[in-house]
């Protein structure tokens, strides 16, 4: 499936005969951490010295995932692979006023959004939260092993901006169709490298996504492609 980490068999493949697998067969992505891929900055806990998360080595603008806790070279990058998009309006109430999870999860559609007051980034409500505007993409990453696992990549706040331009880029993709004319490919059929890199506006300065298109998957990549339109389905039910 998706989830693979691959590693040197030392032989054990022909110890372990017919029981490959064995056991995980009631284990599904629900009953698994889907990782959380982010970049850190300079006020993260994995590069603050002290810090009881802190991970040697570990600096601004490093690719980190939340679950298995490797860092990645953010010049470098990630190759992932989008499979299932959403965005939603998470409602918090303010810093040290809250259990550190949302309060509520609002749809766009949603009326509430439209009783609050815009206030940079955040909506403002009555009732003293405040709602973020959030782009979530499922995706299957590339891992150190080589093998490709899912994990979540959330936008908000000055990545919006990025979300809206990778959207606009997956969509303008076309192929030709052998008929003479172009189609779009499916989300899940396309490789990007996700590298991270300095942002600056008039307020200040952090790192960010830059996102390029790495390649379109073609016959060589059967296998990949299945992974991917498995994790999009899945997703999506």
């Amino acid at each position: 499936m998706a989830n693979e980490i691959k590693a040197k068999s030392n032989g054990s493949v022909s110890l372990f005969g017919n029981d490959l697998s064995k056991g995980f067969e009631n284990m599904t992505q629900e009953d698994m951490a889907l990782p959380f891929v982010r970049i850190l900055g300079q006020l993260s806990p994995q590069v603050t010295d002290g810090d009881a998360k802190y991970i040697d080595g570990a600096k601004p603008g490093n690719i980190y995932n939340t679950v298995t806790s490797e860092l990645y070279d953010g010049k470098k990058g990630i190759k992932v692979i989008p499979c299932y998009y959403k965005k939603d309006y998470p409602e918090w109430s303010d810093r040290g006023d809250g259990p550190g999870a949302p309060v509520a999860v609002h749809m766009p559609n949603s009326p509430v959004i439209a009783t609050g007051k815009r206030e940079g980034s955040k909506i403002r409500l009555p009732n003293g939260n405040y709602l973020e505007e959030t782009a979530y993409y499922y995706v299957l990453m590339e891992t150190k092993a080589g093998g490709m696992t899912p994990a979540l990549i959330t936008m908000k706040s000055s990545q919006l901006s990025v979300s809206k331009n990778w959207n606009s880029m997956m969509k303008t993709i076309q192929i030709e169709d052998g008929k003479g004319g172009f189609v779009t490919p499916p989300m899940h059929a396309v490789v990007y490298n996700l590298s991270s890199a300095i942002q600056k506006n008039d307020k200040g300065s952090w790192y960010g996504w830059s996102i390029t298109q790495d390649r379109i998957m073609g016959q060589e990549d059967k296998g990949l492609y299945k992974s991917a339109k498995e994790f999009s389905s899945s997703v999506s039910d």
